[in-house]
């Protein structure tokens, strides 16, 4: 391996981490500097793209902004969308300018919903199409999780990059437990009516990333793609069972994020301060368990452990319904916290099952012939794109949550019961997808038993 500057910043070139002789002669430390640097990026990105969770709560007559709890749902899903939407272009910038370059521009765009967030905010009397223009530029945060995990499979080999995903992804995760952080800190010293605050606080740290970003991180050559992989995975069907699978695992993680303090202010009446001193500790607790999922995954298999994490995540939502149904405030807050934890814990291993399905496909290739080299590349190359694909899909679902949330609380209702029973009747469906694609032995998912998968899961 090779460090070279070639154009524009500094591009590693003759980078091969499955070769285990310079991984320990140094690649280890390159890979470890640059996965440091994207979990801040994302983290920042994350905070960003969920920072309306936390705006929304301060909105009231208060301020000179009384919308009702449907444009409250509606503004907290519209930068869920457009995330969800730049998560394809992003990971194939990734493989156009490097993933150095990017994290660089990823990061200082970011600037720009923060900028915007901060002049509007407690502007009295800014109408609605205001706020979801902004909130809709907010977005490219999202974007962010797709080329930052798209650049790090290309710095960890097989073998690591359960744990390696999934740190990458956990840390960024965190970025929406700690954007509520933020805000229960502004509610608490300067009370309900300065959001602006909020926003002033990201605003250094942006900077402060990108530089560092610019400072240290590298590019790799390994990772510019071929034109047209994200169009040859969207040809296989493993692309879009796992894309469904995580619509259940992120899209419940984004999607509660964005909508649990609203949930609080509608099922229990809580004030700001005690719906913001409840929402973070789930998507804390989330983000720490989703490397603990990708690592359960390298040893057990991300199929099997997916399986039992969504039976887990239906037990989860029967309890909030119930909790519903008593109106019992510690039952619910109880049965969210759960969720948040098992979805994190599903984000990392059904990622860790996209690398060990199309390493399956090169092992299959192989034994019919094909030179190994060009199908473990071919592998890498198709688990980028379908990274981007199932990112981009799994966003939408929390986009799905907060809408299912607008209906299930419209005309004045008080109960999510009827969006609870929806999330119960999807996770039954992930169980299905996982029982009867890739862990029934006589029925394969792409040419995948179980054994196949799970031990894909160890290249």
């Amino acid at each position: 391996m090779a460090d070279t500057t070639a154009g524009r910043g500094r591009w590693l070139t003759g980078w091969d981490p499955e070769d285990e002789d310079a991984w320990d002669r140094g690649g280890d430390r390159i890979a470890r500097r640059n996965l440091i640097l994207s979990v801040l990026a994302e983290h920042i990105g994350f905070s960003v793209w969920t920072l309306w969770s936390v705006l929304v709560l301060f909105m009231s007559p208060a301020i000179g902004l009384g919308f009702n709890p449907g444009e409250k749902f509606l503004l907290v899903a519209t930068p869920t969308v457009v995330g969800a939407l730049l998560r394809l272009p992003y990971s194939y910038a990734v493989t156009r300018f490097g993933g150095r370059n990017w994290t660089v521009f990823a990061t200082a765009i970011l600037l720009v919903p923060a900028l915007l967030a901060l002049y509007f905010v407690q502007r009295p009397g800014t109408p609605l199409w205001v706020f979801l223009v902004i909130g809709a530029t907010a977005g490219v945060g999202g974007g962010n999780f797709a080329s930052s995990m798209t650049n790090i499979t290309a710095f960890y080999p097989q073998r690591h990059q359960g744990w390696a995903l999934g740190l990458n992804a956990g840390g960024g995760n965190l970025g929406v437990a700690a954007v509520q952080l933020v805000g229960l800190a502004v509610i608490s010293l300067a009370g309900n009516t300065h959001p602006s605050y909020v926003a002033a606080v990201y605003l250094p740290l942006i900077v402060v990333v990108a530089l560092l970003a610019a400072w240290k991180m590298d590019n790799v050559d390994a990772v510019r793609a071929e034109p047209g992989a994200q169009r040859e995975a969207a040809r296989h069907r493993d692309t879009w069972w796992i894309s469904l699978l995580y619509i259940g695992t992120f899209g419940s993680f984004i999607g509660y994020g964005f909508a649990f303090g609203l949930v609080l202010q509608n099922e229990f009446g809580s004030t700001p301060l005690q719906a913001v001193g409840y929402t973070f500790l789930g998507p804390l607790l989330g983000s720490f368990s989703r490397p603990l999922g990708g690592k359960l995954a390298d040893r057990k298999g991300g199929a099997r452990v997916s399986l039992w994490n969504f039976l887990g995540m239906g037990a989860g939502t029967v309890v909030l319904i119930v909790a519903a149904g008593l109106h019992s405030f510690a039952l619910f807050i109880g049965g969210f916290t759960a969720l948040f934890v098992l979805s994190g814990l599903g984000n990392g291993s059904t990622y860790k099952m996209i690398p060990a399905v199309f390493a399956k496909k090169a092992e299959d290739e192989i034994t019919r012939g094909h030179d190994a080299s060009g199908a473990f590349a071919r592998a890498r190359r198709l688990s980028g794109a379908v990274i981007a694909i199932a990112g981009a899909v799994g966003a939408l679902g929390g986009a799905a949550i907060n809408l299912a949330f607008k209906l299930s609380y419209a005309n004045g209702s008080s109960s999510g019961i009827p969006a609870f029973v929806v999330f119960l009747a999807y996770y039954a469906l992930c169980v299905a997808i996982i029982r009867f694609v890739y862990l029934r032995p006589s029925a394969t998912g792409g040419g995948h038993t179980t054994k196949s998968v799970k031990e894909a899961s160890h290249v």
